[in-house]
């Protein structure tokens, strides 16, 4: 396992060049990142008998990215990372079942294996590799793809992937009344107390949560966080979709299948944490390198969405792994 590391960054849109044993490709290879750029277009498309909500970034597309956004996320979660990585890979973020503007699958099944199988369908139905990317839950998703369908993967990507820890945290959750919410009966009033919250707390919770520095979040990026969570009030799934899709993900985390999951993945592998993650510990991003056998990237100061909070540095690794591939030039970690 190599590990290289970006000095944490004094305001939002800087560049961040360092050294290190990942090889990074050159900032002035990256195209210039507009922090107002709107999120992409977006379409139903139905590939392998399933049918999502995908937004698309047009580049050269010889071998495309696919990028997996986490639990009560969207495929607006890679706006900046896939302009980023536009000259070199033509992008597909997805919404999974039951997210974003993705309609639940007829199954319900939102297990991380259920929503794996989802997109490992719509990735065959397609017929070639991608550069997978996955954040949080998009993470596990895409690791489940990468060790049961190889073939489907060029390389992996994982930000902050939800690895098991059964270690207690409060800070995982933006409100404890989220966790007296799963309970039957008991949370009636802490969901009625959720549900009253306005849009733009829930937002900025959100973003407290999920920021290592929240402050480096313009207002027109929290619009958009508001916008999104007013679009999911109106779905009568969405609210099935995140509960019971963290439920069956925090259950996952009291088993050892994912550990044996992970040493499986044969695709070249990046994994890339902020020490600032408060979801999922910085303790485990070294011993995920390890058993994936992949190259290490921390971000100081960065939180748990790096892909949002720190998007220049995450593309120059991904760039700079995607570069060395090609070229025959990467080797993963130690074992």
């Amino acid at each position: 396992m190599s590990t290289a590391t970006f000095p944490a960054r004094p305001f939002p849109f800087r560049r961040c060049p360092a050294p290190g044993d990942v090889p990074l490709a050159p900032a002035t290879s990256l195209p210039d990142r507009d922090p107002y750029r709107r999120p992409w277009p977006g379409r139903q498309v139905t590939s392998g008998g399933v049918t999502l909500h995908v937004r698309e970034t047009p580049g050269p597309d010889d071998v495309p990215a696919v990028y997996v956004h986490g639990l009560a996320g969207s495929a607006t979660n890679w706006t900046d990372l896939s302009a980023l990585l536009s000259t070199r890979a033509a992008g597909t973020a997805v919404d999974l079942p039951g997210f974003g503007e993705s309609r639940p699958l007829v199954s319900r099944d939102y297990t991380p294996a259920g929503h794996a199988d989802a997109l490992l369908c719509f990735l065959a139905g397609r017929g070639r590799p991608v550069h997978l990317l996955g954040n949080s839950l998009g993470g596990l998703v895409a690791l489940s793809v990468a060790a049961r369908r190889p073939e489907l993967v060029r390389t992996l990507t994982l930000v902050s992937p939800a690895m098991p820890d059964r270690r207690l945290d409060p800070r995982r959750v933006s409100d404890p009344r989220m966790l007296l919410a799963l309970l039957p009966r008991i949370g009636d009033r802490a969901r009625a107390e959720l549900a009253a919250m306005s849009p733009r707390t829930r937002a900025e919770q959100v973003i407290k949560q999920c920021f290592g520095d929240p402050s480096c979040v313009p207002e027109h990026r929290l619009a958009e966080t508001i916008a999104e969570i007013e679009a999911r009030a109106l779905q009568e799934w969405a609210r099935e979709a995140v509960n019971r899709s963290g439920l069956a993900m925090f259950g996952l985390w009291f088993r050892r299948e994912l550990w044996a999951l992970a040493a499986r993945v044969q695709a070249p592998t990046l994994v890339i944490w902020g020490d600032q993650d408060r979801l999922v510990a910085p303790r485990l991003a070294r011993p995920t390198a390890r058993v994936l056998r992949a190259r290490l990237l921390m971000l100081p100061g960065v939180g748990h969405v790096a892909q949002i909070e720190a998007p220049e540095p995450v593309a120059r690794g991904v760039a700079g792994m995607w570069d060395a591939v090609a070229a025959g030039r990467w080797s993963g970690g130690e074992e």
